[in-house]
């Protein structure tokens, strides 16, 4: 059992690494190709691709484990709040908010796996929140040093925003799911 926790363990920090490269590659994507993305109809096409790879997602996770119908009402009440937050926002600030929601959920994950991190709930929560935080933060401040790309406190505070829905709306599905788990065994 414990070797098989390291090797999860060991998949979720690559899941992380590989997330927090990708969001670093856009940092140095070309004008021209970054300037295609922002048709609206490409961005349709890639939003809707998003919300379709989030969904499968969410499917694959159900099937592996069997959640009660609280915890679907509770997913589907926090994916729509997901994507009426997507509507009022621009191109720049969806991608954003799926970037850094899908990092603060693989940092949560892996770091509750560390065998030795005590702490309950709380500890695992906010030392993935620094760490995505602290992430988010040395993407933007990079951006300080590139000629095509502008530092911006307000994407910290969006990525910020974003790390702690992420990791509150996982708290609230594990919470459930830990309740409603005990509850069938009574």
């Amino acid at each position: 059992m414990m070797k098989e926790t390291k090797i999860k363990e060991k998949y979720l920090w690559l899941a992380v690494i590989v997330v927090y490269l990708t969001i670093l590659s856009t940092l140095f994507m070309g004008q021209p190709f970054a300037n295609q993305l922002r048709d609206q109809n490409v961005q349709a096409v890639f939003f809707l691709l998003g919300m379709f790879l989030v969904g499968v997602a969410v499917l694959l996770h159900g099937l592996i484990r069997k959640p009660s119908g609280i915890e679907y009402a509770v997913l589907i009440g926090i994916i729509g709040v997901y994507v009426m937050f997507f509507f009022r926002l621009g191109a720049p600030e969806r991608s954003h908010l799926i970037e850094y929601s899908v990092l603060a959920i693989l940092l949560h994950k892996a770091i509750r796996r560390r065998p030795k991190l005590e702490g309950g709930i709380w500890k695992p929560a906010l030392l993935a929140w620094l760490a995505g935080v602290l992430l988010g933060s040395l993407d933007e401040g990079i951006q300080y040093f590139l000629p095509e790309r502008v530092f911006d406190t307000e994407d910290i505070i969006f990525n910020s925003m974003a790390i702690t829905m992420a990791i509150i709306a996982t708290m609230i599905l594990n919470w459930l799911s830990k309740r409603f788990r005990k509850n069938r065994a009574d």
